[in-house]
């Protein structure tokens, strides 16, 4: 592959797909804008996390939301191999 290409491994994703990321409530006492953030990332890909960070937003769910033992977003997903990019996004979210 070039360069200059990126890959693309999958179909392209629509907006009101990304969304319902946003319907997902907890079955215990997570704060539900944790569990939705949680779901979404295990769920999208990094490009489409990001725009499910905009719709999560604008929905007025909070990305500071922490569990009982008092983690947030970045704190659950940290110790993953792939997670960095996502906690990027996010702190890029809060600033």
């Amino acid at each position: 592959m070039r360069k200059d290409k990126k890959q693309v491994i999958g179909d392209e994703i629509s907006d009101e797909w990304v969304k319902l990321f946003l319907g997902p409530e907890p079955a215990d006492d997570t704060p539900p804008s944790l569990h939705k953030l949680v779901k979404a990332y295990r769920g999208l890909r990094l490009d489409d996390f990001e725009r499910f960070i905009a719709f999560f937003v604008e929905a007025g769910h909070d990305l500071g939301a922490r569990d009982a033992q008092g983690n947030d977003f970045v704190a659950l997903v940290a110790d993953q191999p792939q997670a960095q990019p996502y906690i990027e996004l996010i702190e890029k979210a809060r600033a």
